[in-house]
């Protein structure tokens, strides 16, 4: 990991939509859960509690979105990341190195995450989320920086439907996609060594990351859209563009799942088409207000949490945030009725973790991996 300035021609929207998406990880979920007890139950606040939380198997919440558009906004950064490395005389060969690099970095990381210094390696979850972003990230970037869009395109047109017949003829199960007799977790009995997450089911297993690997390259398309020249394609038309393409990306998931289901865990290919689309019209809003309307003042508040994005996700598991926010406000909550003191305990938590980063913002301090 290193530390970097910020450049004045970065684009705002990324590093906003990053910031808001890590939110969520950072305690915004608990704290959108304890504003809705504060209400008497009702379809409303059912169903957005329900949101803040990850479904057992088939189906989608917005708490499923969260790891795939982090990885989508990854992708779509990398154009620029290469255009940059170019023009500062980096070679192919050197950009290469970086790719695999970086990859491995977050794979490493990802063991640090899961408990690597407690040295019980029989014992130890070997997949992670971070792994999956280093792995599918650095394939992607390899399969970008080695051939055309239009191959890319057309190799992700293949691994989409290719995926889902691995899944759908295997043999000897009734249900193919089921908890217990999927391909994913099956290779990964044989293959993952450790613990899995699951049991007997790792949701960030090897076959998986196939799948996860077109999620990032459809980022990457993403970037590649927008950093045409303004000559070539107008601002709007690229935000009409990636407007459409985001319907079509959820229509054609939604279609297709009538066959196969969006499940998270599975990485299935129509989780990939709905969360590519939900990504793509999320990123073009933000880009539309922040970057060609110029509306930005707005954006400080997540731009603040995306620009350390890794380094909050890390600091979660080593520094006591919570005991900082008790320390200030646990007298206070107590005081209060119960739904009153989990609001200021999950507000206190959010605010503790935000003001880390906002120090590190103003000491120009950005850890980049």
């Amino acid at each position: 990991m290193k530390t970097e300035k910020v450049k004045g021609n970065r684009l705002k929207s990324l590093d906003a939509l990053r910031g808001f998406d890590m939110l969520f990880i950072m305690g915004l979920s608990g704290w959108i859960v304890a504003v809705c007890q504060l209400f008497p139950a009702n379809g409303v606040t059912e169903w957005l509690t329900a949101q803040m939380g990850h479904v057992q198997w088939h189906g989608l919440t917005q708490h499923d979105t969260i790891f795939p558009l982090f990885l989508f906004v990854a992708g779509i950064s990398f154009p620029f990341s290469i255009a940059k490395q170019r023009a500062g005389g980096k070679s192919t060969r050197d950009i290469f190195l970086k790719i695999v690099l970086r990859g491995l970095t977050l794979v490493a990381l990802g063991f640090v995450y899961n408990g690597f210094f407690r040295f019980d390696f029989p014992d130890m979850r070997y997949a992670s989320v971070l792994g999956r972003i280093g792995l599918a990230w650095m394939f992607a970037a390899l399969l970008f920086m080695n051939f055309r869009t239009r191959t890319c395109v057309l190799l992700s047109a293949a691994i989409l439907p290719g995926y889902w017949l691995m899944l759908w003829l295997l043999p000897g199960t009734s249900d193919p996609y089921s908890f217990d007799g999927n391909l994913v977790g099956i290779i990964d009995r044989v293959l993952l060594p450790g613990r899995m997450n699951d049991g007997s089911f790792d949701p960030e297993g090897i076959l998986s990351t196939l799948p996860a690997i077109v999620t990032a390259l459809l980022g990457m398309f993403t970037g590649r859209w927008i950093a045409l020249p303004k000559e070539r394609v107008s601002e709007n038309k690229k935000v009409v563009c990636m407007l459409a393409a985001a319907v079509l990306l959820l229509l054609a998931g939604w279609v297709w799942s009538f066959w196969f289901p969006i499940n998270k865990k599975l990485w299935t290919s129509t989780f990939v088409c709905i969360v590519a689309g939900y990504s793509l019209l999320l990123f073009a809003v933000f880009y539309y207000v922040i970057d060609v309307k110029k509306w930005s003042r707005w954006s400080l508040f997540f731009r603040v949490v995306g620009l350390n994005s890794i380094t909050i996700y890390l600091a979660q598991r080593i520094i006591p945030f919570r005991q900082i926010s008790d320390f200030f406000l646990a007298g206070l909550a107590g005081k209060c009725p119960e739904v009153i003191g989990a609001l200021i305990h999950a507000t206190g938590y959010m605010a503790v973790c935000w003001l880390f980063l906002y120090f590190l913002y103003r000491k120009a301090v950005f850890l980049k991996v």
